[in-house]
């Protein structure tokens, strides 16, 4: 399926303020040869070719695949996988060439593809080993004062009913024994155990990274024209500026406390408005009063 959680982390970090603070990349769509080195060919093939209108012809792959109850087809599927697995490809070059500490993408990694197969509502995965992180750990590493109520946003009453960010520990009873978590680590230890070890590999050249570098220099851009989208994501804004500007994002304001200031600025102008109008209402009201009273007090004079 598609995670309906990376709209709700996403629409989370845009009202938190956090996307000023960081350096947003577009993915690049990952090819079939980057997702085989990890994925088999048949794997790969068979989430090229599969549609919703066309289930029923791969009705054994589906079955093999492990695709269509925990992780159903949908329309634009590959692409999807695409995205996912590029902005995670794309992540590893970054970390790798030591350009940045910390690379995340949310769309990537949410669970566990296997190598020939989906599974637990996944489709495809590319493991690079690096953390995924969740909302409060961007608010950690970012290091913003935030309340514990979370901003108003698209999914606000996803989170009810305490509408926080920190999720209160409930008082469920723990099904995990000590005796069935020792089973498994005895399990694993095991396996670990069976694996073949790695054969030596003798030194060899680094081939070049799947994602290329942009090589187009920002400050060769003609000042004249109007910044492109992707260096208006890389940019990071500073503390002091409290502005909103169009090219912001969507939506403009992306906090609550904006939200809420805007807003009481607009009623502010409002009541002036209407205490004005109310004014001008009764000098009309007034000054129709005078030029009545005028008129009568003409009619009441006697004619010489």
């Amino acid at each position: 399926m598609k995670p309906h959680r990376i709209r709700m982390t996403h629409n989370l970090l845009l009202n938190y303020g956090l996307y000023r603070k960081m350096e947003i990349y577009r993915p690049h769509k990952a090819n079939a040869e980057e997702m085989t080195k990890y994925h088999s060919d048949d794997y790969i093939k068979f989430l090229r070719s599969i549609r919703p209108d066309n289930m029923s012809e791969y009705s054994k792959q589906m079955q093999r695949f492990n695709v269509g109850e925990d992780c159903p087809v949908f329309d634009g599927l590959f692409e999807f996988c695409q995205l996912s697995a590029g902005g995670s490809v794309a992540s590893a070059v970054k970390l790798n060439k030591q350009q940045t500490d910390i690379a995340v993408n949310w769309a990537g990694g949410l669970h566990h593809a296997k190598k020939s197969e989906a599974s637990g509502f996944w489709t495809c995965t590319i493991p690079f080993g690096f953390p995924v992180l969740y909302p409060a750990d961007y608010l950690l590493l970012i290091t913003i004062n935030s309340p514990p109520e979370l901003p108003y946003n698209d999914y606000f009453e996803y989170f009810g009913p305490d509408f926080k960010l920190h999720i209160s520990p409930s008082n469920m009873t723990n099904q995990n024994t000590n005796e069935y978590l020792e089973k498994i680590k005895q399990r694993l230890f095991e396996n670990l155990r069976m694996l073949p070890h790695a054969p030596g590999v003798q030194m060899q050249p680094i081939p070049e990274d799947a994602v290329q570098e942009d090589s187009g220099d920002e400050e060769e851009d003609d000042p004249e024209k109007r910044i492109s989208i992707r260096n208006s994501n890389k940019r990071i804004s500073c503390d002091e500026e409290f502005s909103d500007s169009e090219d912001e994002g969507e939506g403009g304001r992306k906090n609550v406390a904006n939200f809420k200031k805007a807003k009481r600025v607009k009623a502010e102008e409002e009541k002036e408005e209407e205490e004005k109008k109310d004014e001008k209402e009764e000098e009309k009201a007034k000054e129709e009063k005078a030029a009545a009273a005028a008129a009568a007090t003409a009619a009441a004079e006697p004619k010489g």
